[in-house]
């Protein structure tokens, strides 16, 4: 078996730390819940922190979250779909949106379901994601604000998802700019600047983020501690919040150099072997996960003595060398992962998901 464990206690932790970092700095926040896949007993958890908004890019998560905490403000953090705009508008009370066709069916569906939608508009700002372009806003802004049950709350930019372009104080500024053009030229209030995320963070402690930038989106730097602008850790905050743990289910000494006529593996792969460990052994276990539930890549085992030899799609083979610490069948293998290890976990339905309470070095007794 596999299984993953969520430490609340160290999740508070990152979570007040946060919360204190924006409140000092007259910041409002959204948790992004997305690394959580919509699982009911994570969220549940989460949510009674002290919090009113959360954001998600899958509306069955909205939908999720609103059953546990309806009074809770979400937000659907992608442009919606066309064929989702009834779910969007029921489960999302906030959407971010560059599409003005997609805006109007909101405003259809949002008068059907006798509501008033609020969205942030995105504009682009060199990341080349989801975005209007610069040119374009002031038409953008001008047509939307004639929609019926359509309330603009925010002006907003994402920077570093897909080409790690990364937020400075100028395009930062020029964010802030572009609302107060908007508020000076059609006398609207537009509440939030949201131009944070948690690549963002470490502009405040530098002093070079933009007072006008008031809102930030949040969830990489709360789950897993990272300073996302430097590739590090911040030292106050917590980067093992999330752990996987897999059984072994075969340990045996084997030799270290595969025999026969090579091919490719599973995933095309061809090995070139080292013939001088011809003659070698070492205790090789087999642990019960595999590609089919992550990529290696994104895993890190905690025993460092220990190293992957390899994967399949339902089985990964780990090198315990001289098995020092007396590995057997049953123990458990303990993994760190990175943002999109944890993504991939979390989303496998073969992974139990567990909330922690006691571990040790190579069991966890929950």
């Amino acid at each position: 078996m596999a299984f993953v464990t969520l430490d609340i206690k160290k999740l508070k932790s990152n979570f007040d730390y946060l919360n204190s970092l924006f409140k000092k700095n007259g910041i409002e926040w959204s948790i992004v819940s997305k690394m959580m896949c919509g699982n009911k007993e994570f969220l549940t958890e989460l949510l009674k922190f002290d919090f009113t908004q959360i954001c998600d890019s899958r509306v069955s998560n909205l939908k999720m979250i609103k059953s546990i905490k309806p009074e809770i403000e979400t937000i659907y953090i992608k442009p919606p779909a066309k064929r989702s705009i009834s779910s969007v508008v029921k489960y999302a009370d906030i959407s971010v949106n560059t599409e003005f066709e997609t805006i109007k069916l909101l405003s259809v569906e949002a008068k059907k379901q006798k509501k008033t939608h609020k969205i942030i508009i995105m504009i682009e700002l060199g990341e080349l994601r989801e975005g209007v372009l610069g040119e374009d806003f002031i038409a953008f802004y001008e047509s939307v604000f004639r929609l019926d049950n359509i309330q603009v709350i925010g002006i907003g930019a994402n920077l570093s998802c897909l080409y790690g372009v990364l937020p400075n104080h100028d395009k930062l500024i020029q964010l802030s700019l572009y609302e107060q053009l908007i508020e000076a030229k059609f006398n609207k209030q537009i509440p939030y600047v949201s131009g944070g995320s948690s690549v963002t963070i470490p502009l405040i402690f530098q002093n070079l983020l933009p007072k006008g930038i008031n809102h930030f989106r949040v969830g990489e730097t709360l789950f897993l501690g990272t300073d996302v602008y430097n590739n590090t850790k911040f030292e106050k905050m917590h980067s093992d919040v999330f752990r996987l743990y897999s059984e072994i289910i075969e340990l045996i000494e084997k030799p270290t150099v595969p025999m026969g006529e090579f091919g490719t593996n599973l995933e095309g792969d061809s090995y070139e072997i080292d013939k001088t460990n011809i003659g070698e052994t070492s205790y090789r276990a087999i642990v019960d996960l595999g590609l089919l539930d992550v990529e290696v890549s994104h895993l890190e085992l905690i025993d460092k003595s220990l190293t992957v030899s390899g994967a399949s799609s339902d089985m990964i083979v780990i090198d315990l060398a001289d098995n020092k610490n007396n590995y057997k069948v049953g123990d458990l293998i303990e993994f760190d992962m990175d943002y999109m290890g944890i993504l991939r976990i979390l989303n496998s339905r073969y992974i139990e998901k567990r909330v922690k309470t006691v571990a040790n070095k190579k069991a966890c007794v929950l």
